[in-house]
């Protein structure tokens, strides 16, 4: 009998749709950049590169005083005996008397408070030494204080240095008690001076704080700036040198501890003059600047900056608020938090920083991205070299990880999926800043109804860190959009949070109502105080 012959499935011819539509589909996958990596690439190939920084880039003592966020400022000196904010130059030296002062008491505030640093006003404009300087008698030497015997500097420190906590001065220019102060020389040098004695006795100091204050009508000086600035280089070549127009770090402008929305920190010095800069210039900074000074946010726990008996501390919430404004605007927060005629800080000061310090880890504890899994829209290498710049690196801690685009791309997002939907209303960027500052323009979307991608915010600048905040949200799923950058953007961490302590409402529709430097207008309101403020 005659066996039959079976054709092999695989062996039926396909119709012609179906041909043309696998061969559609093929050329389609061909011409994707990440299967054409995966194809050429192999296990073995060598890893792609870090891109070329942007520049310009910070030094590393700016990365390092960039990284602690948070300094207290301390102002002390006689003005906290006579109830002054700028002293004359003439109280006697004799009302420096702090009976129980204790600058192991002032850094354990500090750092129980989650500051890493703390800075001193070793001279004010009244021209008092908390040394005994041998350049002038004005000074702890001819106080009743320790015997005559004290030094501020010297016991805070030892006390910092204990406590792991960085130290830095502020030697006030102005000098309303030296004769010397008016001839330009000869001033210049006792100022040296004195810069060289803070410097060359008390260990390792992170940070130098000058600034260009003086009072209408006082005598005309020209500080020898550029001469400082060598001698500070020689003495500490790893401390940050403050001032309105750096070298290394900047003032923002106001005393109020809120920068501008849009905050870079590339800058041109040669555009800014030590007493004299533009405050809006100041504020933003210059995306086009060719030096990287980023800025620095210096307010007071209370009205005043010396310690008054009548004056009483802002709120936790009031400093939260201004930590939004400040660390969350790419820059360094110095909160004032002075002394009192004791010698100690005050608790009722003391109070408000461990409740503000209880709010940021109430709030910033738990990063809800954490439990989303992430996509991208291409990253730098492709499929099979790409966990150097993988989207999982933006939820790792620290700027030395960071999700990086292919190259030569337009379209910059990530991509968040969670299992069930959150609830939060803050986002937290940060860009790994060693490779430059590159983003300029970015937003947030949600996924509504399962069908329509929805603006939640939208933002200018982001830097070292940014903190975005919009009224409560709650969704599945979230695309974090990049508009706008100066080369390829790198992200190093993403992270939304829930904050339940200030209100939010908005002040019109979702639709991108914008304000003049570009991110969307938002309505904050704090329960405490009612303060306003535009994201």
């Amino acid at each position: 009998m005659k066996k039959k012959t079976m054709t092999p499935r695989y062996a039926r011819p396909i119709s012609p749709n179906t041909f043309l539509n696998l061969f559609t589909l093929l050329i389609s996958l061909l011409s994707s950049s990440s299967l054409c990596n995966c194809l050429v690439q192999s296990a073995d190939s060598p890893q792609k590169p870090p891109p070329l920084p942007v520049l310009p880039i910070p030094t590393s003592r700016q990365l390092q005083w960039q990284s602690s966020s948070m300094a207290l400022f301390l102002h002390f000196g006689t003005n906290t005996f006579t109830d002054s904010e700028w002293g004359s130059g003439h109280a006697d030296p004799s009302v420096f008397h702090p009976t129980r002062l204790d600058a192991a008491q002032w850094v354990g505030v500090a750092k129980q408070a989650g500051f890493s640093r703390v800075i001193l006003t070793a001279k004010h404009h009244d021209g008092f030494c908390l040394w005994p300087s041998q350049y002038t008698d004005y000074s702890v030497r001819s106080s009743p204080w320790r015997g005559g015997h004290g030094d501020v500097v010297a016991e805070l420190s030892s006390a910092a240095r204990d406590a792991g906590v960085g130290l830095g001065l502020y030697l006030s220019p102005w000098d309303r008690h030296d004769p010397s102060y008016g001839r330009t020389v000869d001033y210049n040098e006792f100022y040296m001076g004195q810069m060289a004695e803070l410097l060359t006795r008390y260990g390792e100091i992170k940070e130098v704080w000058l600034d260009g204050a003086k009072g209408e009508g006082e005598k005309d000086m020209d500080y020898y700036f550029e001469s400082w600035f060598s001698l500070i280089r020689q003495l500490q070549p790893g401390a940050v040198i403050f001032s309105d127009a750096g070298p290394d770090t900047r003032w923002i402008g106001d005393e109020a501890g809120v920068a501008g929305s849009t905050c870079w920190s590339p800058f041109n010095r040669s555009s800014a003059k030590i007493g004299g800069t533009d405050p809006q210039y100041s504020r933003s900074g210059d995306p086009v600047g060719h030096d990287w000074v980023p800025a620095e946010c210096d307010v007071s726990i209370r009205p005043g900056w010396f310690w008054h008996a009548s004056e009483v501390p802002k709120s936790a919430r009031t400093l939260l608020d201004i930590y939004y404004n400040s660390v969350g605007r790419n820059c360094l927060l110095l909160l004032n938090v002075p002394p009192n005629s004791s010698g100690l800080i005050s608790e009722e000061d003391i109070q408000v920083l461990q409740e503000f310090n209880d709010l940021r880890r109430s709030i910033f504890d738990e990063n809800l991205a954490k439990s989303a899994s992430l996509s991208t829209s291409s990253t730098r290498g492709g499929m099979m070299n790409s966990s150097r710049f993988s989207p999982d690196n933006v939820l790792k801690e620290g700027i030395y990880s960071y999700w990086a685009p292919e190259e030569n791309q337009s379209d910059w997002t990530l991509h968040l999926r969670f299992q069930e939907k959150v609830k939060f209303n803050v986002l937290q960027v940060q860009e790994p800043i060693q490779l430059g500052q590159r983003v300029v323009r970015y937003h947030l979307e949600t996924l509504s109804n399962g069908e329509e991608w929805k603006q939640v915010i939208n933002g200018t600048t982001v830097g070292y860190q940014r903190l975005l905040q919009f009224p409560m949200l709650e969704t599945q799923e979230l695309r974090f959009v990049i508009d706008k950058s100066r080369g390829d953007p790198l992200i190093s961490y993403l992270g939304i949070y829930l904050d339940s302590f200030s209100i939010l409402t908005e002040t019109a529709t979702n639709t991108s109502q914008t304000h003049a430097n570009g991110s969307q207008v938002i309505m904050k309101t704090t329960r405490d105080n009612h303060l306003s403020a535009t994201l």
